[in-house]
C-alpha cells in the first residue's frame, strides 16, 4: 500500500539556539524543537521533570471536598467501597487508593464489574450489593462520569458517591458528593489528560498534603501510576510525561513483590515504555478481557511471594490464552474477508458467533492496521451482537455511527474507537447502511501518512547522537518514537529473514554505511536489487552484537529514489 510521506517543517535558528544554549545534538535538538520545545527551561522540564513539576491538586474540581470527606471516613474507620474497572488503568487506580488508605488504617474494599457480564462502569445490581453489605461511601476510579442514573440510585439508598474519573462528561454531571474530573467544563486545573489512575494519584497527594504527610507517602506509588498511565495510552506530555518518566525509574527497582515478580517474568531486558506497553500492560488487560479481572489487583496487593509467583504464573497464562484466542479470530476474520471480497469496500464489518467479545477489539484493531480501513466486528451471543470497531485518522468513526443509527441498540466511545450492541436480525441492514455512509465519505482517497520528523544524512549523525535520542523516551501518544527521511542511500546488500518474514540491508551514502532492519517487510526482498538508489525512512536506534554497537535503521517504508 502507498504511503505519503510527509516531513515536518523545522524552524533551523530554534534548532541552532537549542545546540548552543543547552549543549544538544542537532538531531536531539531538532525532534523538541518539532515537539513545540524551544526554551532552555522546556527543554529541562521535558528532558528532566522532577517531584516539584507536579501541579497543584486542589486546582482539580472537587478536591477539597473530596479530601474533606475521605479524611472523615479515615478518621471514623468508615464502610468505603472503591469501584474501578477492569482494565490496566482501572486496576492500578484500585491498588493505589487501596494501599495509600490501609496505610492510613482505612482497609476499603473493591468492586471491579466483569467484564463479560456486567461491561463497563457502575451498574443498577453492584450498588444494590454494596449496599447491603453495609458500605456507606463509594469512590468511583477510572469511570462513574456517565454514571448519572446508576449515582442517583446510590444516593437514593444513603450512599454518598466520590467520583474520580478522565473520561468526557455530558452535558450534565453525577448528582453526588464531589466529582473529580480535568475534562469537566468548569474544569480550572492546568493539565486534563490524564490517565484513571492520574486522577487518583492527584487525589493522594491532595490527601498527603492536607493530612500534613511527606511527599515519600505519595510519591512511592508512581510506579503503580506509571504502569497504569502507560498502560492507558493518554499523551506522555507535561504532568503524564512526569509521572512515566520518574515511574520508570522506581518500576525498575520496585517494592511491589507482585509487580516485582511480574516484570521479572515479562523477559524484558530493560524496563522502558516499550515492557510496560508490550509486556506488563497486556497481561494486566488479559485478566479483564478473559472474565478474570480480580487477579491482576490481587498480584498488585499481595504480600507474599509464593503467592505473587502463582498469580503471575496465571496472568501469563491468561495472556496466553488471550493470543491464542486473538489469533483464532484474526485467522477467521481474514478468511471471511478474502472470501467475500470485503478488502475492496470502503469499510470491513464482520459478525460471528463464536468470537469473544473481551478479544475483538485487539483483532479489529489489526484488521484496521493491515487493511487501512475502518472495521467493526461483532460477536453474537444469542440474538444480540457486542462488537467493536477501529478507526483510520480521518475518518471519525463515532460520528459514522451518529449517522448510522438506525439498527443501532446502543454505542459508546470516541472517534477512533467504539463499543456497539446490534441485534444479530439487524446485522445485515446495519452493515449495508454503514458501507453506504463510509462509500459516500471517499474513504478510499484517505491515503495513510507517515509523519517525518528530519530529513538527514548519514554523514551528519554519530553514535553518540543517537544514543541521546533516548532522552526523549518514554515514547506514547504525543511524544512517538522519531522518524527520519534518508535520500538516496545504494543497496550495498539485501536480504529476508526468520523464512521470509523480515528484511535485512545493508546502506551506503558517499563512504557512510548503515544496516537496515525492515520487520514484517520480507516481501520487498525481490523488489529491490544490490545497486539500487532508494529513499528509506525509519528510526535510528543502537544495535549491540557481540559487545559491539553500530547505528541501525528500523524501517517503516522505502521506495525507489527519483
Amino acid at each position: 500500500m502507498n504511503k505519503k510521506w510527509e516531513v515536518c517543517e523545522t524552524n533551523e535558528e530554534q534548532i541552532q539556539k537549542l545546540v548552543e544554549e543547552k549543549n544538544l545534538s542537532f538531531l536531539l535538538s531538532s525532534i523538541l524543537v518539532n515537539r513545540g520545545i524551544t526554551t532552555p527551561e522546556e527543554t529541562e522540564l521535558f528532558l528532566n521533570p522532577t517531584r516539584d513539576n507536579f501541579h497543584n491538586p486542589f486546582s482539580m474540581p472537587d478536591m477539597q471536598k473530596a479530601v474533606d470527606r475521605i479524611k472523615k471516613a479515615i478518621e471514623t474507620n468508615e464502610k468505603v467501597m472503591i469501584y474501578g474497572d477492569y482494565d490496566a488503568d482501572g486496576i492500578t487506580s484500585i491498588t493505589v487508593l487501596k494501599k495509600f488508605l490501609s496505610e492510613r488504617g482505612l482497609e476499603a474494599g473493591y468492586y471491579i464489574p466483569n467484564r463479560l457480564n456486567e461491561g463497563y462502569g457502575l451498574n443498577h445490581n453492584a450498588i444494590q450489593t454494596i449496599y447491603k453489605e453495609g458500605y456507606t461511601l463509594i469512590i468511583t476510579v477510572d469511570c462513574g462520569i456517565s454514571g448519572l442514573k446508576e449515582i442517583e440510585y446510590a444516593m437514593e439508598l444513603g450512599l454518598e458517591v466520590i467520583v474520580t474519573d478522565h473520561h468526557e462528561p455530558g452535558e450534565e454531571l453525577p448528582k453526588c458528593l464531589a466529582v473529580i474530573d480535568a475534562k469537566r467544563k468548569d474544569n480550572q486545573y492546568p493539565f486534563n489528560q490524564l490517565a484513571g489512575v492520574g486522577v487518583v494519584f492527584k487525589l493522594i497527594q491532595a490527601i498527603s498534603m492536607s493530612l500534613g504527610l511527606e511527599a515519600k507517602e505519595y510519591l512511592k506509588y508512581l510506579d503503580i501510576v506509571c504502569v497504569g498511565t502507560i498502560s492507558d495510552i493518554v499523551p506522555l506530555i507535561d504532568e503524564n510525561r512526569v509521572i512515566a518518566k520518574l515511574g520508570l525509574k522506581l518500576v525498575a527497582m520496585t517494592k511491589n513483590i507482585g509487580l516485582k515478580t511480574l516484570v521479572s517474568s515479562i523477559g524484558y531486558r530493560q524496563i522502558d515504555g516499550t515492557s510496560v506497553s508490550f509486556g506488563i500492560a497486556p497481561r494486566i488487560n488479559a485478566c479483564g478481557r478473559m472474565g478474570e479481572e480480580k487477579e491482576a489487583l490481587k498480584l498488585f496487593l499481595t504480600q507474599n511471594m509464593q503467592e505473587a509467583r502463582e498469580i503471575t504464573a496465571k496472568l501469563n497464562e491468561h495472556n496466553v490464552n488471550r493470543q491464542v484466542e486473538e489469533k483464532r479470530i484474526f485467522n477467521e476474520a481474514v478468511e471471511q474477508i478474502e472470501k467475500q471480497g470485503l478488502n475492496n469496500k470502503p469499510c470491513i464489518v464482520l459478525g460471528r458467533e463464536d468470537w469473544h467479545h473481551g478479544v475483538i477489539g485487539i483483532v479489529s484493531s489489526k484488521v484496521t492496521e493491515i487493511y487501512f480501513k475502518p472495521s467493526i466486528l461483532i460477536c453474537f451471543e444469542g440474538e444480540e451482537g457486542k462488537g467493536s470497531g477501529r478507526s483510520i485518522p480521518g475518518f471519525d468513526l463515532h460520528d459514522a455511527l451518529m449517522n448510522c443509527s438506525t439498527y443501532i441498540e446502543k454505542f459508546g466511545g470516541h472517534s477512533m474507537a467504539i463499543g456497539i450492541t446490534v441485534k444479530k436480525e439487524n446485522f445485515e441492514d446495519f452493515k449495508k447502511e454503514f458501507e453506504e455512509y463510509t462509500q459516500n465519505s471517499h474513504i478510499s482517497d484517505i491515503m495513510p501518512i507517515i509523519k517525518i520528523d528530519k530529513a538527514v544524512e548519514l554523514k551528519q549523525i554519530d553514535l553518540n547522537m543517537v544514543k541521546d535520542l533516548q532522552l526523549l523516551e518514554p515514547y506514547g501518544e504525543a511524544n512517538k518514537m522519531p522518524i527520519f527521511l534518508l535520500n538516496n542511500l545504494k543497496v550495498q546488500a539485501i536480504r529476508s529473514l526468520s523464512e521470509g518474514k523480515h528484511l535485512k540491508l545493508k546502506l551506503s551514502q558517499d563512504n557512510y554505511i548503515v544496516d537496515a532492519i525492515g520487520f514484517n517487510m520480507g516481501e520487498l526482498a525481490h523488489k529491490y536489487q544490490i545497486g539500487d538508489k532508494i529513499d528509506v525512512v525509519g528510526a535510528l536506534e543502537v544495535n549491540s552484537f557481540n559487545g559491539n554497537e553500530q547505528i541501525q535503521i528500523n524501517l517503516k517504508d522505502l521506495r525507489m529514489s527519483v
